[in-house]
């Protein structure tokens, strides 16, 4: 919303200066995005009368002017300009001026003295391009100073008004809240029903009535076609961003900008028949007055006459009715159409009108015959005429229900006493019509008000009006205590500088994700499907932080970045019987070398137990175990469950080699997801006594089949293990020489002691004896020799 100061100082005249005024505007929610001088600074212009025009006798393009500026004698001026002429009034620089870029001294012009300068509108900085002189009105006054006369002194401001506030999408609405703001008095335009002298009209019928609840229209007939529109309104409109187009346009334009209520007048030789608010047939079409060509959609709101589609409702006319210079009646309309009846249909073709941006937003109801009673005067006032009778049709408008306000509840919101009175005087600043009953106020916004709905809403405009700057910030009051931290669990934290000691670096991903990514790593979960996704590419909820991770490594490895291991933590999203399940998980990706590029060590790629290395110190205290399983994303021979104390805690393994074909990648990354719950857990420190006796070693090697997992021997041992058995552990894996090709050797270390006593060969030999035997009935063991 763009508009001239001086315009809104004719309505309400704050004693405040322009940043002052920006200010106030800005801190009560109508944030003054720009406020821009309508001219550029200089002085020593005065309106000048060109008396007499010679031509110059040395060059051939150049005029010596004789000039009335208002001081006493005619200056002699030298011109270049092509439309000077005896008689006309222009901008006049006297000696000593100073103009932007540059300064005005007596010069010489061809051996002619020049005593100033005749000036466009570029040299005095108001637009960038001229083509002559800046010609003032024949009854401008000589000698006054131009940007006295030009009000060029006045300032625009940009106010970036947020969707809820479309009462102040007019000088008028923005004057309102001026006057609310600092209690200085409102002038409002004077409305007067225009006299019917015409007989003219136009019958009008509305079949979309919920789209269209308020419909007026009336002819104005024998318009005089030579009026000019006013220079006052020439002024207003383009210092409000419009350019004057004819009398009748530019007045609808200016009411428009005055009140806020969009109107379009319609050349009345142009229409057949009566006039049809109704919903458009689809396939009908219609060239708008930008003569763009638009298709009808069902749901789109027009105006037709008996020819068809004239006009699309709310948003531009159609040029085949266009108001034009030859146009001497008019049917001018102004109505009130629904805001849902709007909305979209603008941008659907592309559009961005003055009047969609209101309709779209709400405009005031009951102001639309106000505003075409506005425009008749205007209209007889500049182009005569004779006005008809108003043709109105009404339907079920919006009412604003009353809203419950109570005092107590709005001090204590804001955090200031605010008295009755103090409720009462802010209150009727607003306008606002209000009943007290008792302690609470019955308040019923008016017709422009359609933010006004709860009673929060009331309590904002209070808040408003009180002075955002006059509420003290208070710090909050409350008992603060020390929450418990179980000793049993431990932080999310503690995961991430683990693993960031350990060479990783955190990612933070997306929730939203490629649908593609779920059928590649997460086939057959059902990921939650977003109804309005913000791009095509994030349509669903992840089920899984694979996916992302996979995408941080492309991009990574597209920036030649080849040696890659990240980590990250975050919430998944699974469907449930009631809304979704989101469980948090801890995810890992493992790509490229093994260890950073360095002559210490030979490169060699990442793999599977160096990431199993990682998981198991994440683990810690808790003893990981892994089990080979299979895994639709992960290598069918490089996969493992990995489960801590009979709970299964994720997934471990290389990218299936299918998957990492697909997306192009050199080696397999290796990848973990696991539960972020059952990681969190730890089990607490216990007092042991120290044992002082000497402990035992026994290696114990037997020879297995090679599809015999070693996890299962481990779990077989521990689940025999005796008393003083401090350690079973793996320390050897042979294949090769001695050893049958589907067999396999594992040396595992028993490591014996006691707290009490020293073991015996005897005991040592038993203990050892006992796991022989069992790994023999269980295994079909044979002890390696």
């Amino acid at each position: 919303m763009k508009f001239s100061e001086l315009w809104l100082r004719t309505l309400v005249n704050p004693a405040l200066d322009s940043a002052a005024l920006s200010h106030l505007l800005t801190m009560a929610g109508l944030e003054v995005e720009a406020l821009d001088p309508v001219a550029a600074d200089f002085s020593g212009v005065v309106v000048g009368q060109v008396l007499s025009v010679a031509p110059h006798p040395d060059a051939d393009r150049l005029r010596v002017c004789q000039v009335e500026a208002g001081i006493g004698n005619p200056l002699q001026i030298v011109c270049g300009a092509p439309n000077v002429a005896e008689g006309v009034r222009v901008p006049c620089a006297l000696i000593g001026a100073s103009l932007p870029g540059f300064e005005i001294r007596k010069a010489k012009l061809r051996g002619i003295e020049s005593q100033g300068m005749l000036c466009s509108a570029r040299e005095l900085g108001l637009t960038e391009e001229a083509d002559g002189l800046l010609l003032l009105p024949d009854d401008a006054p000589v000698g006054k100073n131009i940007r006295d006369y030009l009000h060029l002194d006045d300032k625009l401001y940009t106010l970036k008004l947020t969707p809820n506030r479309s009462d102040c999408l007019s000088v008028v609405g923005v004057a309102r809240e001026v006057a609310a703001l600092t209690g200085s008095p409102l002038s409002l335009p004077q409305i007067v029903p225009a006299a019917v002298t015409g007989s003219l009209a136009r019958r009008v019928e509305v079949t979309a009535k919920q789209g269209c609840p308020r419909y007026c229209g009336r002819v104005i007939s024998q318009l005089n076609r030579a009026a000019r529109t006013p220079a006052w309104m020439i002024e207003r409109l383009s210092r409000s961003g419009l350019r004057s187009i004819s009398p009748v346009v530019d007045i609808t334009n200016y009411v428009l900008l005055e009140l806020g209520q969009p109107l379009h007048a319609f050349d009345l030789g142009k229409l057949a028949g009566d006039i049809q608010v109704r919903m458009a047939v689809p396939g009908e079409t219609l060239t708008l007055l930008n003569d763009q060509h638009a298709t009808m959609e069902a749901d789109m709101l027009v105006i037709a006459d008996d020819n068809g589609v004239q006009a699309l409702a709310g948003i531009m006319g159609g040029a085949a009715t266009a108001v034009d210079e030859n146009t001497s009646d008019i049917f001018l309309e102004a109505a009130y159409f629904n805001p849902d009846s709007i909305a979209g249909r603008a941008r659907r073709l592309g559009l961005s009108t003055d009047s969609s941006h209101r309709f779209e937003r709400g405009v005031d109801y009951a102001a639309t015959r106000n505003a075409l009673e506005r425009a008749t005067a205007l209209i007889l006032e500049i182009c005569g005429g004779a006005a008809g009778a108003i043709t109105e049709v009404s339907g079920d408008l919006p009412q604003r229900a009353p809203v419950m306000l109570r005092s107590a509840r709005a001090s204590k919101v804001l955090g200031v006493t605010l008295s009755d009175a103090q409720v009462e005087e802010l209150l009727g600043r607003l306008s606002l019509n209000f009943q007290r009953e008792g302690a609470v106020y019955r308040v019923t916004p008016p017709s422009y008000r359609f933010d006004l709905n709860i009673e929060e809403d009331l309590i904002e405009e209070l808040a408003r009006l009180y002075g955002y700057d006059n509420i003290v910030a208070q710090a909050p009051v409350a008992r603060l205590s020390m929450l418990p931290q179980p000793e049993h669990q431990r932080g999310v934290d503690a995961l991430r500088t683990l693993l960031t000691a350990r060479d990783y670096q955190e990612v933070i991903t997306y929730s939203f994700v490629d649908a593609a990514w779920e059928a590649d790593f997460a086939p057959g979960a059902q990921p939650v499907t977003l109804k309005n996704p913000i791009a095509s590419q994030m349509g669903v909820m992840r089920s899984t932080l694979l996916g992302g991770l996979m995408d941080v490594l492309r991009n990574n490895l597209n920036r030649r970045q080849d040696r890659v291991r990240i980590f990250e933590s975050g919430r998944c999203y699974l469907p449930a019987v009631e809304g979704f399940d989101q469980p948090q998980r801890l995810a890992g990706l493992v790509y490229g070398n093994a260890m950073p590029e360095q002559w210490g060590s030979a490169a060699r790629n990442v793999d599977f137990f160096d990431v199993k290395a990682d998981i198991e110190a994440l683990c810690w205290p808790q003893r990981a175990r892994f089990e080979k399983a299979v895994h639709p994303a992960l290598h069918p021979g490089q996969c493992a469950e990995i489960w801590l104390d009979d709970v299964h805690a994720g997934w471990m393994g290389s990218l299936h080699p299918r998957l990492a074909q697909q997306y192009d990648l050199a080696t397999a990354p290796v990848l973990f997801e696991l539960s972020l719950q059952a990681l969190l857990g730890r089990m607490l420190p216990k007092h042991g006594e120290i044992s002082r006796f000497q402990s035992a070693r026994r290696d114990l090697a037997v020879i297995v089949d090679e599809s015999i997992p070693v996890q299962a021997l481990i779990d077989a041992m521990n689940a025999a293990r005796v008393e003083g058995i401090a350690e079973i552990a793996l320390f050897d894996v042979y294949r090769g020489k001695g050893i049958d090709s589907d067999k396999k050797s594992l040396a595992f270390r028993v490591l014996l002691q006691d707290t009490q006593k020293t073991f015996t060969d005897t005991e040592v030999d038993a203990v050892m004896a006992n796991f022989t035997d069992l790994l023999k009935q269980k295994f079909n063991a044979q002890l390696r020799s």
